[in-house]
């Protein structure tokens, strides 16, 4: 439902909505969530559009039959396809829009993630429409989102939004699969995003998209942790915007979380790729659960993966599986493994040198417990 109180929005469409016959862009869909964005600025309310669907739109003009394609392929299509994209969205507008490509190392790095937010920003302060998609043409696995609804989420989280909307192929969040069950009825509301809600969504249901209904859970619960309230609705009916515009519920809305996580520590658990693991011992899991201490040295067990200083690494009990937290390494897996088990006070005889310039592997203020993991 969109609240009184919400001023920023971010909207997310799909591929499905974009180009549903993969026959370059359409107006199928897309005229009802435009005049959906118009009237939203209206009201005064603020709007980034995140649109999928480049691929999709660029596609038709390759002559390529086959349903696995190429990664360099796919590449090309997404850069004719991202100009068609582009020039569809403007002339939907009677204001300026602005293209915003992006890729997961893009909002990983600290630098250029507080840059892509004073951008965004600048750009809503002059009335200008932010159109956000994922950078196709060069992401690489390691640098890709890999899915717009959790690159939405991560967007409604740099420009502190108030709402997230992710627009769907089906009405929003259903007690089982709506298209195999005929009992199954839709969830209205979530206020805790649980083990039960994630066992609700099943895989991807468009042939032109990579997002199903789970990614959508994953992005709400991006967005939920930082307080945005955040919506799944039917994108291919018009009456989904009419009822967003009078203020009603056409869909699911997971609530926003009360006591948000800082954003330095929503960075590091929602968006931060954990490139290794620390192994710790029981005194060190029961001293970061706790008693909210750092990691030090002297609890470390083992440590998995190749991963420098700076890299994001998830920490373990020793003893069976469990996640205990996620962090900020300040050593590389190479000066942790000479480290493991020492005091602190030996770690410059042990290197040579001191290169965290503190004695704390991950410091607590970069450290994220996975509780509920």
């Amino acid at each position: 439902m969109i609240n009184p109180s919400w001023r920023r929005v971010v909207l997310k469409v799909g591929s499905a909505l974009i180009a549903p016959d993969n026959e370059g862009c359409s107006e199928q869909y897309l005229r009802p969530i435009a005049e959906f964005i118009h009237q939203c600025r209206q009201q005064g309310r603020e709007v980034i559009l995140v649109s999928s669907g480049s691929v999709a739109a660029g596609r038709h003009h390759f002559n390529f039959s086959h349903q696995r394609v190429p990664i360099a392929l796919k590449r090309a299509m997404a850069a004719v396809g991202q100009n068609q994209m582009m020039n569809f969205w403007t002339n939907c507008f009677n204001f300026p829009c602005a293209q915003v490509l992006l890729t997961h190392g893009d909002l990983s790095d600290r630098v250029r993630h507080v840059n892509i937010q004073n951008t965004l920003r600048r750009l809503l302060d002059h009335q200008v429409l932010p159109i956000v998609n994922e950078n196709d043409t060069i992401a690489t696995d390691e640098l890709k989102v890999g899915d717009n609804d959790n690159l939405a989420a991560m967007v409604a989280t740099v420009v502190n939004a108030d709402a997230l909307i992710i627009c769907s192929d089906v009405k929003g969040l259903y007690t089982a699969d709506p298209s195999k069950d005929p009992m199954a009825t839709l969830i209205p509301e979530v206020s805790t995003i649980d083990a039960a809600i994630y066992s609700l969504a099943g895989g991807a249901a468009s042939a032109v998209g990579t997002g199903g209904m789970r990614t959508k859970v994953e992005a709400a619960e991006k967005a939920t942790a930082q307080g945005i309230d955040t919506l799944i609705v039917d994108g291919h009916k018009q009456e989904t915007f009419e009822c967003l515009l009078a203020g009603e519920n056409p869909g699911t809305v997971f609530f926003g979380q009360h006591k948000p996580l800082p954003a330095k520590k929503h960075w590091v658990r929602h968006t931060l790729r954990a490139k290794g693991e620390i192994w710790v011992d029981d005194g060190c899991v029961e001293a970061l659960s706790q008693h909210g201490a750092s990691l030090l040295s002297s609890g470390i067990v083992n440590i998995k993966g190749e991963f420098d200083s700076g890299d994001a690494v998830i920490i373990r009990c020793a003893k069976g599986t469990r996640r205990i937290a996620k962090g900020v390494s300040r050593f590389s897996a190479t000066e942790l493994f000479s480290i493991k088990g020492q005091q602190s006070r030996d770690i410059p005889k042990c290197l040579g040198y001191c290169p965290a310039g503190s004695d704390a592997v991950i410091h607590r203020s970069e450290m994220m417990l996975l509780e509920k993991l």
